[in-house]
Order: C-alpha cells, then structure tokens, then sequence
C-alpha cells in the first residue's frame, strides 16, 4: 500500500499559455519568404512600367513642344494647352463628389492608422474583438478628416452651404455602414461570442461622429483655398469625339485590373486565411503591400488623366475618382469567385 508522503504546488498561469498558444498559431499561419519575395518581385515590374509609360510620353510631348519651327506654331495652341480655360470647371454633382471623397479620405485613415497599430504588434488575435474596437474607434475620430477635406473641396467648388455637406458626410455612408454593422453584431451577441463590440461603443459612434465631422468641416471652411491659376470660361468648350481605347468606361475597367494585379496574393492569403479558419497575422506585409497599392494609384491616375487632358476633355473630376475606386470591382468579383466555386458552396 502505497503512501503520500510530501506533495509541491507550483503556481501556473493560464494567460501565458494563452498567449504561447497564439505566438505558436501565429508562427504557423507564416507563409514562405521566399514565396513572399516573388509576390513582391510580381508587382515592383508594374510600377515600373506604369512610371516608364508616363515617362516616356512627357518626354515625347516636350520634345515635341521643343522642335516647333515658326513662332506662329509656338502660339498655336494643341491638347492638354486647349483646355487651360475649363480643366477647373466644376463637376456635375460637384456635392456628391465632395461626400464621396471625404468618406474615401476617412476611410483610409482609418485604414492607415490600423495597418500601422497591427503591423507594431498593438492589435492582437489573443485580443477578441480588438481589431473591430480599433477600427471602430479610428472611425469616429478620423470624422475630422473626413468633414475636412468633405468641405475644403466644396470650398474649393464656390460652395457656400458647408453644413449641408458636413451633414452628408456625417450620415450618408456611416449610417449605411451602421446598419449593416448593428445587424452583424446583433447575430454575433445572440451567439454569445466575445467577437462582438459593446454596444455602447456602437452608439458613441454617432455621439462623436456628428460632432467631429461638423468641427472638421468648421476648419476647412475657415481656411483659405489656393486661388485658380487660370480663369474658367463662361461657355463650356466643346469635347472631341475620342478613340474607343478612351471610352470612360474602357479605361476606367483596365485601370481597376492594373490597381487590383497589386494586391491579388495579399488578397488571396487573406480570403484562405478566413474561410479556413486561420488566423492572419502577417500585417507588416499587408501595410508594405498597401504602400504598393497607394503608389500603382497614383502613377495610374496621373497617366491617364494627363491622356484625357491631351484628348481635350476636360471632364477629369469623376473620371479620376471612379479610377481609384475600380479595383474594388474586381475585389468582389474575386471574393465572390473563391467563395462559391473554390469552397464547394454550390
């Protein structure tokens, strides 16, 4: 018969385990360098050759301003020289533009200041519902910016009811955005999972939005606009008949598959990562893919607006805009392709 003759109780902390638990899940969900390095190596050839494109045809064009003959030829004015009197016209729906790219701005601070925060390490998986909180919270304070740039470029269009466009930056996308949410957290908490967000912090999201988006618009209201270099005319200039290849549409769709191309693998490891119940956690890549992404953008749109200028259309104001924002067609095409085909949802 055996007895117990001495016994030793050592302390043991769940909440390190925990978090060993989630440094081991983190070091698995890590995908191969070297696969990472040819992802990176797919996409630096587009920037290049988007630069080398816009390159290449200032080049040309200054070289053919420089070769003009007779002083008659140097006067004579062609392309983008042509529409110097109404490139600063103001858009149809010069409102609703306003709207949408205060949103846009707004949205990627918070975008921006996220990536950052999780790409240092302060947003955590073993954090439940801490990215969402984060992202909710940089929302609400990124109003500012939004009702800034919102009324600035309202400003900047000779308008001079700047509430109304603050009111339509505070309500039109955040309460669209707020139902969607409120419905999704509402499933979330009936399951009882603690993925969800507090309620209360959903409602401060309208207690500080409004006020934070009306302060910014208060400030860009008050400062001052650069004044326009050049007079618009007071009769519209009529607009060639241009090429299909500078169909709005045409170009607006090839320019979303060339801002989409930067972030495809990024996107891929992401849809795998959630709809295999992974867990993603290599932000650091994610943020340099998004500074890809932020730069194919811009060298894009100055191509093809600088194209729309030579062609004499000075219509450039939403054309630009529903460039940038192309990509995310295909972003939900692609999403809704690895949804239902590749997960056997059929």
């Amino acid at each position: 018969m055996s007895r117990i003759v001495d016994f030793e109780v050592k302390p043991f902390s769940v909440k390190q385990k925990y978090k060993d638990e989630w440094d081991n899940t983190t070091r698995l969900t890590t995908c191969d360098p070297h696969a990472r390095k040819i992802v990176l190596g797919s996409e630096r050839p587009q920037e290049g050759m988007v630069a080398m494109i816009m390159l290449r045809t200032l080049y040309r064009d200054i070289s053919k301003y420089n070769q003009l003959e007779t002083q008659e030829e140097a006067q004579e004015e062609s392309g983008w020289k042509l529409v110097h009197g109404d490139v600063f016209r103001s858009p149809s729906n010069s409102d609703l533009l306003c709207v949408y790219v205060g949103t846009g701005v707004q949205f990627f601070g918070m975008i921006l200041v996220t990536m950052i925060f999780a790409a240092l390490g302060f947003l955590s998986p073993s954090n439940r519902g801490g990215l969402m909180t984060a992202m909710l919270l940089l929302w609400v304070l990124m109003g500012v910016c939004g009702g800034y740039s919102s009324v600035r470029l309202y400003k900047i269009f000779k308008g001079t009811e700047w509430k109304k466009i603050a009111l339509r930056t505070a309500f039109m996308f955040p309460a669209i955005a707020f139902a969607i949410f409120f419905v999704l957290n509402i499933l979330i908490w009936g399951q009882k999972s603690s993925g969800a967000v507090v309620f209360a912090l959903v409602f401060l999201w309208f207690g500080i939005l409004v006020p934070l988006v009306f302060l910014g618009g208060h400030f860009g209201y008050k400062k001052s606009v650069a004044e326009e270099p050049m007079k618009t005319n007071k009769i519209a200039r009529q607009i060639p008949e241009h090429p299909w290849y500078m169909n709005s549409v045409f170009s607006i769709l090839i320019a979303g598959i060339l801002q989409f191309g930067a972030v495809f693998f990024e996107l891929l490891f992401i849809l795998t990562s959630t709809w295999l119940h992974q867990f993603y956690y290599i932000f650091g890549f994610l943020f340099i893919v998004f500074i890809i992404l932020i730069v194919t953008c811009a060298e894009i749109t100055i191509v093809l607006c600088y194209f729309q200028l030579c062609s004499e259309d000075y219509l450039w104001w939403w054309r630009l805009y529903l460039t940038l924002g192309s990509s995310t067609l295909y972003l939900f095409l692609y999403a809704a392709f690895y949804f239902f085909p590749k997960l056997d949802f059929w």
